[in-house]
């Protein structure tokens, strides 16, 4: 993959902002020399996604009546921060989907256990995808969700184009896409032998953002 790279401030953690086939580095000026981050956007989708249809009403009129499942701690800090952004910019809150999470769970150990940690294929997938690797720091729900909003600095609205060299703001627009109503994460942490820890942060989002020809809200 043939990247092109500069830096603003040295002997600062570096955040790499990966898109298709290129990509860029730059310094976010946290102080740490030995910590190093990746983010991939996710994929534009071709056309505009069809929403699946309601499920049939309940035989009796109406549904059975179920307590909510109580969220994890993980799951809380990944949808408060998604929110956030989204109110933000007036968009209405994403709900936790335990099969999107479960989903993610399941991809974030293939990448452990048999990728190291690396990115998963998102063409393989039908949903949004925001992706995040990171080594040498702790990456919680929060500032893995934080850093990728990060990337709204290069978006342009009134063109609804990314900044030249900076076509990762994707993954800023994700987080936000007013159309994707349901996400669920996860993350899985890698520890080669010999070498530093490694974590991987992925989120699944449905209905799909990063619609070409759409703006985010």
């Amino acid at each position: 993959m043939a990247c092109s790279c500069f830096m603003q401030q040295p002997h600062h953690f570096l955040v790499a902002l990966v898109a298709l086939a290129t990509c860029t580095t730059f310094s976010l000026g946290l102080t740490s020399s030995s910590s190093s981050l990746v983010v991939a956007p996710p994929p534009l989708q071709p056309s505009r996604p069809a929403i699946a249809p309601a499920p049939a009403p309940h035989p009796s009129g109406a549904p059975p009546m179920t307590q909510p499942k109580q969220l994890s701690a993980t799951a809380k800090q990944f949808l408060m921060a998604h929110n956030r952004a989204r109110a933000a910019v007036r968009v209405g809150p994403l709900k936790w989907s335990d099969k999107l999470a479960f989903d993610t769970s399941l991809l974030v150990r293939l990448q452990r256990n048999n990728h190291s940690c690396n990115f998963a294929d998102m063409s393989l997938t039908k949903y949004g995808m925001n992706q995040m690797w990171a080594s040498g720091m702790k990456v919680t729900p929060s500032k893995a969700v934080g850093l990728w909003l990060q990337s709204k600095r290069y978006y342009n609205y009134a063109k609804n184009t990314c900044a030249p060299r900076h076509q990762n703001c994707g993954v800023y627009k994700q987080v936000v896409w007013k159309k994707s109503l349901e996400v669920g994460c996860a993350q899985a942490t890698c520890a080669p032998k010999g070498k530093e820890n490694s974590t991987i942060t992925i989120c699944l989002y449905h209905p799909p953002g990063n619609v070409i020809g759409e703006r985010p809200y």
